[in-house]
């Protein structure tokens, strides 16, 4: 049974993620029958931290605060993507999960776990800004870039902002039943049930840069995503051959040539339908897709709706039409 809850900060926290952990774990809500946690706040980096909005946040606790903790929730923080991470921290985080408690990451708390190596053969989820990042830094996480959270194990990773709330939600639901979690959904006035399998709706990235290797080759992919393209062309024009190609993409990017492709084919459909008047048909045709019934179906795998749908929720029924 979920009893204990402690949140980690670490300097730089970003408050709304801070907030939804503490909105949901944090507030009394016996009144309404409804279970109450022994809740904290621990601070990784001395009592008092800076927050990314201007203000600063006195923890009462240390990481001593963790060692009682059923879960642990590691929220948001500046420049948590490329910072070193305490090692008293990282201990701590092993020795919870060794004892059975469950840690849970908002946003880019996930590079916290990943420093752990508590990702190491996982799936979990990130912002989608920051996927490719994790993918390359640690290669043995199994990355899901476009879901709301992962839950593998002992970790729970969620994707950036609201998508915290529904992984709080789901950590609810399983250890108090679906009433329970409704209830406190409802007066936090938000959606009682996403499944962590659902998209993100993401913007759509530009090609990186800084690979050293397959940086040509990828600025050419994203300017002809309505051709064939296949891997012994992209080898070619790396000078490589095809073996040694995919090998040096999957490590420069994280993904496979592929999944690549398919990834900014999408991105460059969602774009469109955003943005546009053009057809299903002619959008399929500029993404690379052929035809509207394979967008639609790829469509549908990624993000859990059709173009159309899609369409209608960024454009309004009247501009849709």
């Amino acid at each position: 049974m979920l009893k204990n809850v402690a949140a980690v900060l670490l300097d730089g926290v970003h408050p709304f993620e801070l907030g939804v952990v503490c909105e949901v774990f944090g507030l009394d809500r016996s009144d309404e029958g409804l279970p109450v946690y022994d809740f904290a706040v621990a601070s990784a980096d001395g009592p008092v931290l800076s927050t990314h909005a201007g203000f600063t946040i006195t923890a009462a606790h240390g990481l001593e605060r963790l060692e009682e903790a059923d879960l642990i929730a590691i929220p948001a923080g500046q420049a948590y993507v490329n910072r070193e991470f305490p090692e008293e921290l990282i201990a701590a985080l092993h020795r919870a999960v060794d004892r059975g408690a469950r840690i849970l990451s908002v946003c880019s708390g996930v590079f916290v776990l990943g420093a752990a190596g508590l990702l190491d053969g996982r799936s979990c989820a990130v912002h989608w800004k920051h996927a490719q990042e994790l993918a390359i830094r640690y290669p043995r996480a199994r990355v899901e870039p476009d879901v709301l959270y992962v839950d593998d194990g002992p970790v729970i990773t969620s994707a950036g902002t609201a998508a915290g709330i529904d992984a709080c939600l789901h950590i609810v639901r399983q250890a108090h039943g679906t009433e329970v979690a409704n209830a406190i959904a409802r007066r936090m006035v938000v959606p009682p049930h996403r499944d962590g399998g659902q998209a993100q709706f993401v913007a759509r990235p530009l090609p990186r840069t800084t690979c050293d290797t397959v940086g040509g080759v990828l600025a050419w992919m994203e300017r002809h995503l309505d051709e064939e393209i296949t891997v012994e062309q992209l080898a070619e024009k790396a000078l490589m051959s095809p073996r040694t190609f995919a090998r040096r993409f999957k490590e420069e990017t994280g993904t496979t040539p592929y999944r690549w492709l398919l990834r900014q084919r999408l991105l460059l459909a969602q774009e469109l339908l955003e943005g546009s008047t053009e057809t299903v048909d002619a959008i399929a045709g500029r993404a690379g897709f052929g035809n509207a019934a394979a967008l639609r179906h790829q469509f549908l795998r990624a993000l859990g709706t059709t173009p159309n749908t899609y369409r209608r929720t960024f454009q309004g029924p009247s501009r849709a039409a």
